[in-house]
């Protein structure tokens, strides 16, 4: 049987506006790729915004809070009740909004007709899936652009056709030097599907830092680099935004110097010997262009505690 010819006019077709969950990072109804080498923070940087998104509280670098969303979740390496859960409760997640594809009886795939049925039965804004190779298909060979293609053509037009944000979490493969394009592992087909392709690397020097670079952004022009800290003994804190880019990541060049590290710095110096008005770390955070947001990010790190004397309010560092 042969294939009914239809043709669109141009003219027919309504102007849309992209919907961001975080911009330039993340669309709506779109396929957005997270990828790093393993052991880099991948599934940590997806945990806490997915904790933010579904509290409804700002985004990194962002000053306004938003609408709780529900989140649909899939992993294929870890434990749903020894490791996602209690890192999502960590992180201060709303695991009510948490939701997972049961794949007891059958493995789940990219092309499975329940992503589909998931979203529209949740309402569910963001499905991620972690790792993305673990969800192929015993029979498709990540390696053959012909098997990736269709896949990831079927993916892009169900993320369109519901709205719903997709994200794919890649290892990266092990050549060295090459340019980021070609460190995705597998078929360059799932980049190119993408509309937006962000890597997670670890900080030069500086073990405990992380950094998540964009690396290809279809839809709006870059954004900055920002910067997360993994410590095992303060845990996890977002550290704003830094200037290194993703060749310099890939490279083992990263290094941090982030608006939150400045802002944390200025509140070390303004508060070492006692005290201080509020208002004056503001001025002075003003004056070297570090948002409220980043203040406030920087306090919650540093624990510094705010009281009101009289008619002002004052910082302090804990003592200590």
């Amino acid at each position: 049987m042969k294939n009914k010819l239809k043709l669109i006019k141009m003219s027919s077709v309504d102007v849309e506006e992209v919907q961001w969950i975080w911009y330039p990072y993340i669309p709506y109804g779109k396929v957005t790729i997270v990828q790093g080498d393993p052991g880099e923070g991948k599934t940590t940087f997806i945990l806490a915004l997915i904790a933010l998104l579904t509290k409804g509280e700002p985004l990194p670098e962002e000053e306004s809070a938003t609408e709780p969303i529900n989140v649909i979740y899939q992993t294929a390496e870890d434990g749903l009740g020894d490791t996602i859960k209690p890192r999502l409760l960590s992180a201060g997640a709303d695991c009510d909004k948490v939701l997972v594809i049961d794949e007891n009886e059958v493995e789940l795939t990219l092309s499975d007709e329940r992503l589909e049925q998931a979203i529209n039965q949740t309402g569910a804004r963001l499905i991620v899936l972690d790792p993305m190779q673990a969800y192929l298909g015993e029979t498709v060979d990540m390696h053959r652009a012909n098997e990736i293609r269709p896949i990831m053509k079927r993916l892009a037009y169900l993320a369109e056709r519901t709205g719903c944000a997709v994200i794919l979490v890649g290892h990266m493969n092990k050549m060295q030097g090459g340019k980021s394009s070609y460190r995705g592992l597998g078929s360059i087909d799932f980049r190119a599907a993408a509309r937006s392709v962000l890597v997670v690397g670890r900080a030069k020097d500086e073990p405990t830092l992380r950094i998540v670079a964009h690396d290809k952004s279809s839809l709006a022009p870059e954004g900055k680099s920002i910067a997360f800290e993994l410590n095992p003994e303060t845990g996890f804190h977002w550290k704003g935004y830094c200037e290194t880019t993703v060749e310099e990541l890939l490279c083992g060049r990263g290094s941090l110097v982030s608006k939150t590290t400045q802002a944390e710095n200025l509140l070390k110096e303004l508060l070492a010997d006692g005290d201080i008005a509020s208002e004056e770390i503001t001025e002075r955070a003003k004056e070297l262009e570090i948002s409220n947001r980043t203040v406030k990010i920087a306090k919650q790190n540093l624990g510094v505690k705010s009281f009101r004397k009289g008619d002002k309010w004052y910082s302090s560092l804990p003592r200590g």
